[in-house]
């Protein structure tokens, strides 16, 4: 579950960030490491949301035992 999650967040996270077309804004000549960086930082956001959702479920599910 943890894998799957951490993809889906990561690839939604990419797709969110290539429709902003940044890259516009950046010179020809920094494309190469724009693109790297918004994979990087698609990494970033997506895992960490992906932490956020698992972790959220766990302690919905841990909510009965603390009833």
């Amino acid at each position: 579950m943890n894998i799957i999650s951490n993809f889906t967040f990561i690839l939604l996270t990419f797709f969110g960030l290539q429709s902003l077309r940044l890259d516009r804004y950046i010179s020809l000549q920094r494309q190469g490491s724009f693109k790297l960086l918004i994979v990087l930082i698609s990494v970033a956001i997506g895992y960490t949301c992906s932490s956020f959702f698992i972790d959220f479920i766990n302690n919905v599910r841990s909510l009965g035992y603390l009833l």
